[in-house]
């Protein structure tokens, strides 16, 4: 547990800005706002208030201040509010004002939403929910995040606790009370039908092909080809900002270069790699080597060749670079004929690559190729956002807490009581620790870590 001590810190962005939110949690929340305003406002109301230093008693704003009584608070805490002008010196003398009020002390990053945690505001995935509402770059990101924060994992697991729960107080009756008249013999058989209902409902969540965590961690595209393809040069356009140094020498880009793009509200990470070839030079082999590694890793690999050039930069792209999924970028098609400018379509040499022709510089072509990335990008999230699952430690409580009902489903219903019993605890205590229920306290410093000051 954290140390109870009264915590303040900046919860809005960082200024200067028109408005500035300076957060107050813990026992003296109170007693500090009257320090500073000279008065507790009327709770959940807003009033408007000279805030002064206490030392000096000059105001250092007008503001309006809030007032949060526990309970009911966003940490459970009393909790108090000050929103200021968003001027540097504002906040500044506000901060300073505060850590001179006895048992008050800046937060640490996520302290406030921890507090939240332990007085039992939120549970573990609304927490993680949070986290990634304020992560989300795209629109679907938000959307998955703000269903998560309300509760759309974090209900089902904990209703499934309870029906667990339920299964085992009917087996431990059994077990406990078997001699007794008025408990029925058959107990065992509707505890394990409640348990093979609840295996069917997580097996169907599980089937799900990872859709939550591929629409939190986005789409991957990477640029790959020969060098001089072009490949800077699209990456700029399709970030739409002179991101990668252009440059007609071989092995400009030596190492990974990536950008974040919202494509059509999808989130997509966009890599600009090393020209692939055969190099000497012990520089370029390392980024030839990290080309390959990410171009295999990425869900969509642009491979750019160059049709006026000759050789691999012209025919096509190497064997050895394993992907599911690559396209044929033919660039610099202002510079051959016109005859050989189609876009879109299979090309001879490749039959079964999709193939667009483009001229990054000049912008022919882009438009068919941005069109293709977003039908892509709306076909590799389709049905991402009805995902239960959005995290690698989500999927790994619910495969545990199947491994368990699997066991017990599996014991010998006439001599092994105690130990389907065992497994059915087992089960339920997996779904504890996916809502943070229990034995979570391992996990609790890996998730704050990256929450902001003042949240």
């Amino acid at each position: 547990m954290l140390d109870r001590s009264t915590i303040f810190a900046l919860s809005s962005g960082r200024p200067p800005a028109a408005i500035a939110v300076v957060r107050v949690s813990g026992p003296r929340a109170g007693a500090a706002l009257e320090r500073l305003i000279g008065r507790l406002p009327e709770p959940r109301k807003a009033a408007l208030a000279r805030v002064r230093d206490p030392a000096s008693g000059v105001i250092i704003d007008e503001a309006l201040a809030l007032w949060f009584p526990a309970p009911r608070s966003e940490t459970g805490e009393d909790v108090a509010e000050l929103q200021l002008h968003g001027g540097q010196a504002v906040i500044a003398g506000v901060l300073d004002a505060l850590g001179t009020i006895e048992g008050c002390r800046p937060a640490e990053a996520g302290e406030f939403t921890r507090r939240a945690f332990e007085n039992g505001r939120l549970d573990l995935t609304a927490v993680e929910g949070l986290a990634d509402l304020i992560a989300a770059e795209t629109q679907a990101q938000r959307r998955l995040a703000y269903r998560q924060l309300k509760g759309f994992i974090g209900d089902r697991a904990e209703a499934w606790r309870r029906r667990l729960i339920e299964a085992l107080a009917l087996v431990e009756a059994r077990i406990d009370f078997s001699d007794e008249a008025d408990v029925p013999e058959d107990l065992l058989g509707p505890a394990l039908f409640a348990a093979q209902q609840l295996h069917d409902e997580i097996a169907g969540v599980l089937a799900d092909g990872r859709r939550g965590e591929r629409l939190r961690d986005g789409l991957v595209v990477a640029i790959a080809g020969p060098p001089n393809a072009g490949k800077s040069t699209l990456f700029n356009r399709l970030a739409r900002r002179e991101a990668a140094i252009v440059s007609p020498y071989a092995g400009t880009t030596r190492d990974v270069i990536e950008v974040h793009l919202d494509l059509d509200g999808y989130p997509v990470t966009l890599l600009d790699t090393a020209g692939i070839r055969d190099s000497a030079e012990p520089v370029e082999q390392e980024g030839v080597r990290r080309t390959r590694a990410r171009a295999a890793a990425a869900n969509l690999v642009l491979w750019v060749i160059d049709p006026s050039a000759g050789g691999l930069a012209a025919n096509g792209y190497p064997e050895t670079l394993a992907n599911p999924e690559v396209w044929l970028v033919r660039n610099k098609i202002d510079l051959v004929a016109e005859s050989s400018r189609a876009t879109g379509e299979k090309s001879n040499r490749n039959e079964d690559k999709f193939t667009l022709s483009i001229s990054a510089l000049t912008g022919i072509g882009m438009e068919a190729l941005t069109v293709a990335l977003s039908s892509y990008a709306k076909t590799y999230f389709a049905a991402t956002e009805s995902a239960v699952i959005t995290r690698a430690r989500h999927r790994h409580a619910l495969e545990e807490t199947m491994a368990a009902l699997d066991r017990a489903l599996a014991r010998d219903h006439s001599t092994d009581e105690e130990l389907i019993a065992e497994e059915l605890r087992s089960a339920a205590t997996a779904l504890g620790r996916l809502t943070g229920r229990v034995d979570v306290e391992d996990i609790l410093d890996v998730i704050f870590r990256d929450f902001c000051i003042g949240k």
